[in-house]
């Protein structure tokens, strides 16, 4: 059901349409997320209104990319400039200051409900042949909620006539509570291996071993006043071949979120370059299939055969 409908006069009705569009809402037991038309993304997610990601308000744009897909890739594309089959592309750039493209192209169009149930939506989405990408792909996302939590799906498949590069990511922040920061948090990820980036563009320049660094969570550490925005690979797995991370609140809730096999990467970003009011209030926790600038390096991007389709599966827990 769309937010705000069991009253007289809905929380959109009140304020237009929202800028993230259309709002629909999931629960499960005591498990609340909203999802979004603008972007595709999760709005918001809560377990017995604590805060498992960090929202944004129903009145506001999206900031910082809260809960969106990334896709046809994640992170930085220096110059938005690539090659795929021989012929050079360029994207806009979304990040003119820097001089990169940034999180693929899908963050604001608008996605539609393809299928929703109380507990469960698959939001879709096209994206047709453009400047820059001349390539068509057809895109869903399944939200779920569960007894295990928030499961979230994403399937591409290529319905043009020729190969694409493909890649994806998403951006949820991981909540420590509302009201709270991260500087009282413990984080936990088992990750051998740091990408390192330039300071000006934040652009790969190497893979650095966590031994030894501050950037090393394989076992759990207060984040005090650390500022990360580092993608981490090398992930240790489970017995359902899942990496995880956790954040541990003041309160000791533990908000974890994990991916499966075709995410070998995570970026994880303390938020230090947000606005006064939103920095450091959330921990972004970003699946991503391949590494920043993966375009252009044409490092673990997928390339994506006509009729061909490709899902990735993402997930988070409140414990």
């Amino acid at each position: 059901m769309a937010e705000g409908r069991s009253g007289t006069r809905t929380a959109e009705e009140s304020i237009g349409v929202p800028p993230s569009g259309e709002q629909v809402e999931l629960r499960h037991g005591q498990q609340r997320a909203v999802v979004v038309e603008v972007g595709g993304g999760v709005r918001a997610y809560t377990v017995a209104d604590r805060e498992v990601l960090q929202p944004y308000a129903l009145t506001a744009m999206c900031d910082g990319a809260h809960g969106a897909p990334l896709i046809p890739w994640p992170n930085r594309l220096a110059d938005g400039r690539y090659s795929f089959g021989g012929v050079d592309h360029q994207v806009p750039l979304t990040e003119p200051e820097k001089g990169n493209a940034i999180h693929g192209l899908t963050r604001w169009r608008s996605w539609q409900v393809a299928d929703r149930a109380p507990d469960r939506v698959v939001m879709g989405a096209h994206l047709r042949p453009m400047q820059g990408y001349p390539f068509a792909l057809d895109l869903q996302i399944t939200y779920a909620l569960d007894d295990a939590g928030l499961r979230v799906t994403t399937t591409a498949a290529n319905v043009g006539d020729t190969a694409c590069p493909y890649g994806n990511g998403q951006h949820p922040y991981l909540s420590p509570g509302a009201g709270q920061v991260l500087d009282g948090c413990t984080f936990e990820l088992d990750a051998q291996t740091r990408v390192d980036t330039d300071k000006e563009r934040q652009l790969p320049t190497g893979r650095v071993p966590v031994d030894g660094s501050p950037y090393d969570f394989r076992t759990p550490r207060l984040l005090g006043d650390l500022e990360v925005d580092y993608a981490f690979t090398d992930l240790a797995r489970d017995e359902q071949s899942r990496a995880w991370m956790r954040l541990t609140g003041p309160d000791g809730a533990v908000v974890g979120l994990w991916v499966d096999e075709s995410y070998p990467y995570l970026e994880v970003f303390t938020g230090d370059t947000l606005s006064p009011e939103r920095r450091r209030r959330g921990l972004g926790a970003e699946p991503m299939t391949c590494p920043p600038n993966a375009l252009a390096s044409g490092e673990q991007v997928l390339r994506l055969e006509p009729g061909s389709t490709v899902s990735t599966t993402w997930g988070v827990t409140l414990s």
